[in-house]
């Protein structure tokens, strides 16, 4: 099936319940996965542990991600893309809800970890359903409406657990994401169109990575290293940021706390012009350009004042958005095409493979310096993500922007 603009009222109701169904699967999918950032605080001092402990509620579901991320697409090929989207979503809701049932730290990690281990059944998965169902002028449209979902899931999931804890406590926020999770699961299933009939045999995960590892060179090792490094500086911010904030002289409780993650919403802004840009001046330059604007905004960061701490935080997210655009545009450059969704699937990896050490490493940094340690870690590996970039790629003054969905 082919999703084409058409003429009747009909057929424009079908396009648009389609679009808002795979807008809702990105949304339902990225609820939950960051959605303890604002909780920190509140699970250090509910379970007795340190931040350390604390922060592998963040960590758990990323490592999950980048385990299974390699493996989602041959599965989808074996079941069928939007069969294993839909399973993935209503699965997706059992561990959400039942992490709030957790009686001690090690359990709500092992539930946030079987949420990591759904999420690529979606989002590895959704750029190929895209590519099969809206060919042609539709697939802007689509691939807008789940980066949309998307940016507003990973804000959503915070806003709502911070809110829901602070006025019912930390498990009621766990049920309420399960229940917008399954929501949007049951409108998905009714919404998401059918995907052509495949022909082509399912692909062999060990085949295809071994295909890969005959090809990788320099420049495709270094395009994974920058896809680790962004989220790793980007999780390391947002997630030590809540213990600085919930601190003195701030004092912020977890609602006013998952206020802060509004300016992901500038992911949804973001990334149509950043593509552009991308285009105009090649991926090294706009990654260069966006490392510059996340060191600046770490550096606000320390300033004593919330709204100076907020405009730090919008620079250093609109730099992650923007650098995710620039590495996953590269990243078609430095992959040969034989192996090119083979090498999207590793990049996903390496990305969580970061947010999953950005949640947990920092904590060193924490117990040296406090925040400024975790800012000075936080800036030195977007240094070392420029020198990467500024020495091995090359070979193109400007790719074709990618999609892969940027989100952290």
């Amino acid at each position: 099936m082919t999703l084409l603009r058409g003429s009747s009222p009909a057929r424009t109701r079908g396009e648009t319940a389609s679009l808002v169904a795979l807008g809702l699967a990105g949304l339902c999918t990225f609820l939950n996965v960051y959605a303890t950032q604002p909780l920190l605080p509140l699970l250090e001092r509910a379970f007795g542990v340190g931040k350390a402990q604390a922060a592998w509620t963040v960590s758990a579901p990323a490592i999950a991600v980048a385990l299974a991320s390699p493996f989602a697409g041959a599965l989808a090929d074996r079941v069928g893309r939007r069969r294993l989207m839909v399973i993935a979503l209503f699965t997706l809701a059992v561990p959400t809800a039942l992490a709030g049932t957790a009686q001690s730290m090690p359990g709500l990690i092992a539930w946030r970890f079987a949420q990591g281990l759904v999420v690529p059944g979606v989002y590895a998965v959704a750029v190929s359903y895209i590519s099969d169902v809206w060919q042609g002028r539709g697939v802007g449209r689509a691939m807008s409406a789940l980066v949309t979902g998307n940016v507003l899931g990973g804000f959503l999931g915070r806003l709502v657990a911070g809110l829901c804890a602070e006025s019912l406590g930390w498990r009621a926020a766990f049920l309420a994401l399960g229940i917008l999770t399954a929501a949007g699961a049951v409108a998905s299933s009714r919404w998401l169109p059918p995907e052509p009939v495949r022909t082509a045999p399912a692909a062999r995960p060990l085949e295809a990575l071994r295909a890969l590892a005959r090809q990788l060179d320099a420049r495709l090792l270094a395009t994974f290293a920058v896809g680790f490094n962004v989220l790793f500086s980007l999780v390391a911010t947002f997630t030590y940021v809540t213990f600085h904030l919930s601190g003195p002289p701030f004092h912020l409780g977890a609602g006013a706390l998952s206020s802060l993650f509004v300016v992901y919403l500038v992911g949804a802004v973001v990334t149509p012009f950043a593509g552009r840009w991308i285009d105009r001046v090649g991926s090294r330059r706009a990654l260069s350009a966006s490392l510059g604007l996340a060191v600046l905004g770490a550096l606000l960061t320390l300033a004593p004042s919330v709204l100076a701490v907020g405009a730090g935080l919008t620079c250093c997210c609109t730099a992650a958005f923007a650098s995710q655009a620039a590495s996953t545009s590269y990243l078609q450059v430095a992959a040969p095409r034989e192996v090119r969704s083979t090498a999207s699937g590793v990049y996903v990896s390496a990305y969580y493979l970061g947010g999953s050490a950005g949640g947990v490493l920092p904590a060193v940094a924490w117990h040296a310096g406090g925040w400024p340690a975790c800012v000075a870690l936080a800036a030195a590996v977007q240094l070392v993500t420029l020198a990467l970039a500024l020495r091995y790629w090359r070979g193109s003054p400007a790719a074709t922007v990618a999609v892969l969905p940027a989100h952290a």
